[in-house]
């Protein structure tokens, strides 16, 4: 593993532990309020250094929707086909997850979680 790869998993270790908590967490700036889900040094929108990780309600909008028929690899083989959104959350960060089959844009969602194999994966679920 290169320190780039090391420091980026490191950075990510809070998000990473909030899916095995079955928590959805993100990086809230303390500065200009921006929500983010990939973890940074710096706020993507105002590049402050102010940056807390929050656990999210896990409520949001589906803002687009995918089916993967192919794997890309075998490690998801057997989910295949198996269906991805990215979702705005109601904190404002967005964030990709599997979904239950015949998801839709703009539908009102809420994060759910599934383990396979070893790791614990969030699964979009319509929510009224």
């Amino acid at each position: 593993m290169t320190s780039n790869e090391h420091a980026n998993v490191s950075l990510a270790q809070p998000y990473v532990e909030g899916l095995t908590e079955h928590l959805l967490r993100y990086q809230h700036c303390e500065s200009c309020t921006g929500a983010q889900t990939f973890a940074h040094d710096a706020c993507q929108f105002c590049g402050a250094e102010t940056l807390s990780w929050r656990t999210s309600s896990g409520r949001g909008r589906v803002h687009a929707v995918t089916v993967v028929a192919r794997a890309p690899s075998d490690y998801f083989r057997s989910l295949a086909p198996y269906t991805l959104v990215v979702v705005t959350l109601d904190e404002g960060a967005r964030v990709m997850g599997h979904a239950t089959a015949g998801i839709q844009i703009g539908q009102a969602v809420i994060a759910t979680f599934f383990k396979h194999l070893d790791q614990t994966l969030v699964r979009f679920e319509p929510h009224p």
